[in-house]
């Protein structure tokens, strides 16, 4: 070991820890460290999956004299999407960094390596290793710490930023280039020379999950024949951030004209034109009044976005009612969605806890906006009381014929 200017007792948990777990940087190589600030010791290295799960745990109290039923750790987010990739990517050989641990003996001598920050790494690796993929991870190991010196340890572990499902969307995005950002730049989804967002928030940039989720409703929409709109199931999807994208690239792949198809071009570009309109009919010199912060923003609802792309794909092909569905914009006489309105929306299947229209983004909230959007097609009258009323009941009336079809349909199979 360098730079080592510890005592006897950290030169023998060090000798220890050396013999038990094995690091790639044993032979002379082993830095010993100390933080300037607390004075900790710790050291830099690199160990086999194996060994940090034979000699690892997560149970780590933060306080183990005072306070051990107080753990370090968070609780694992089984159904998070990030844990999911990571375990994926762990069994692919890759190798994580950053884990945290502490080398410390004591009665549970069979897990000395207390890992206090990187507990999502570690249930990685140990799904990794129980599929036979063991590879070396980066582990930063202290020793000998004191009660301030291991509170400082494990407060700063677990004070981390979580990356955001939509920043992962963007970097993947971006590693395949610029075509959806140059689209919706194109289209004015996004302003020229505008990047997605990190993270969504009200009035700022889209997602790429919001422009992915627009693209595909409208090529799903388009595969619906408006003739049979009716006796048909009329689903628009919702991608999830941070998710798979299994399916927006099989978008692409079905549509390969997909940045030029004008079609979805010009409905892009009206979607743009609403969402301004929605915004601008809140202008505090037009309003004269504040508004519930969700109203300006109301064309950026999921379910919205959704739906109403989808209707445009519907319609692609009928002229008349497509006008009438981009014309529901120029709806100046209130925001062109009627927010108020649809927070009124509900049915007698709904919970009380439901909002009304426009604050879920379900699969029951995406086909009610379908059949409402579809209706103000038809009429050309904007959101309306009555549309609004209608769209709903005839959304839970097609659902209710369509099971009573998948029900005759297995019987005939039987």
């Amino acid at each position: 070991m360098k730079n080592d200017n510890g005592n006897d007792k950290i030169k023998g948990l060090v000798s220890q820890f050396v013999g038990e777990c094995d690091p790639l940087e044993k032979h002379d190589k082993l830095l010993l460290l100390s933080d300037a600030k607390t004075g900790a010791y710790y050291c830099e290295c690199h160990i086999m999956g194996s060994a940090i799960i034979a000699l690892g745990t997560t149970d780590v109290p933060l306080d183990p004299d005072e306070q051990s039923e107080y753990r370090a750790n968070r609780e694992i987010e089984e159904g998070s999407v990030a844990f999911q990739k990571m375990k994926d990517d762990a069994k692919q050989q890759r190798s994580f960094s950053n884990i945290v641990a502490e080398w410390k003996k004591d009665s549970d001598s069979t897990s000395p390596l207390k890992i206090i920050g990187g507990q999502h790494r570690f249930e990685a690796i140990r799904h990794a290793v129980e599929n036979s993929v063991d590879v070396y991870h980066g582990v930063k190991v202290y020793f000998a710490l004191d009660m301030p010196q291991r509170l400082d340890v494990q407060l700063i572990s677990n004070t981390n930023i979580d990356i955001s499902g939509d920043l992962i969307d963007r970097l993947r995005e971006t590693a395949k280039g610029s075509a959806l950002r140059d689209w919706c730049q194109n289209v004015r989804l996004l302003q020229k020379g505008q990047d997605f967002a990190d993270s969504y928030a009200r009035g700022g940039p889209i997602s790429v999950r919001m422009a992915t989720t627009f693209i595909t409703n409208y090529f799903n929409g388009k595969a619906i024949d408006s003739k049979n709109f009716g006796s048909v199931a009329t689903a628009p999807v919702v991608y999830k951030s941070g998710g798979p994208d299994e399916q927006w690239e099989a978008t692409k792949a079905d549509h390969p004209q997909l940045w030029t198809d004008q079609g979805l071009l010009t409905a892009a570009k009206e979607f743009s034109s609403l969402i301004q309109a929605q915004r601008g009919a809140f202008n505090a010199k037009k309003q004269g009044k504040r508004s519930k912060p969700d109203y300006p923003e109301k064309a950026l609802n999921l379910a919205i976005m959704a739906a109403w792309a989808y209707v445009a794909g519907v319609l692609h092909n009928n002229q008349p009612r497509l006008k009438r569905h981009f014309a529901l914009k120029d709806w100046t006489s209130h925001d062109p969605l009627n927010a108020a309105l649809l927070a009124g929306g509900r049915h007698w299947t709904d919970p009380p806890n439901y909002r009304g229209l426009g604050y879920r983004t379900d699969p029951q909230e995406r086909g009610r906006f379908v059949e409402l959007f579809f209706i103000q097609a038809e009429d050309g009258k904007g959101i309306t009381k009555s549309a609004i009323d209608i769209g709903i009941k005839k959304y839970h009336a097609k659902q209710g014929q369509l099971e009573v079809k998948e029900a005759v349909d297995k019987a005939k199979e039987s």
